[in-house]
């Protein structure tokens, strides 16, 4: 786990190849940036990402590392502030709170793709938040290893 710091140099790379040939993409969590960098440096050109952070220090440190990225718009507040910027053709979803809400599902629209990081692979037990993914019926989701301690699932809204 990242403890709501930074995403995993694997993370970014996925987020990386993901984001290639997309056009509106979104993120619940910006932290201090990386993720939000790595998407946009994926996406095609003229494409625009949309990224809400909570926590102002957070905020102001990201806004800084986007400096040079114009396809990068910050909000600052909850993540529910993402909602008149949908439909996204890719959504990374780093909070923790907004990984089994069902409104995120309507963010994303229908062939889009939302990853959602932070897994321990093996976990003992109920997991919520694979259970709500990898079961949804308006979803096709697969869990991947990021690195061999860590995964992620990639989901694609189906309907």
């Amino acid at each position: 786990m990242t403890a709501g710091g930074s995403s995993i140099p694997e993370v970014q790379a996925l987020l990386r190849v993901l984001a290639a040939e997309r056009r509106r993409a979104g993120e619940i969590g910006t932290a201090f940036g990386e993720g939000a960098t790595a998407i946009a440096t994926g996406l095609r050109p003229g494409g625009t990402l949309v990224t809400v952070e909570l926590d102002p220090r957070r905020a102001e440190i990201a806004q800084k590392a986007f400096a040079r990225l114009s396809s990068v718009r910050l909000i600052e507040g909850d993540w529910h502030v993402l909602e008149p910027f949908a439909p996204f053709d890719l959504l990374f979803v780093d909070v923790h709170e907004a990984k089994t809400d069902p409104a995120v599902l309507d963010l994303v629209e229908t062939g889009g793709l939302v990853v959602i990081d932070d897994l321990t692979p093996g976990r003992p037990g109920p997991d919520p938040i694979r259970e709500f993914w990898l079961r949804n019926p308006r979803f096709a989701a697969v869990e991947i290893l990021t690195r061999p301690d860590m995964g992620a699932i990639v989901a694609t809204r189906i309907s």
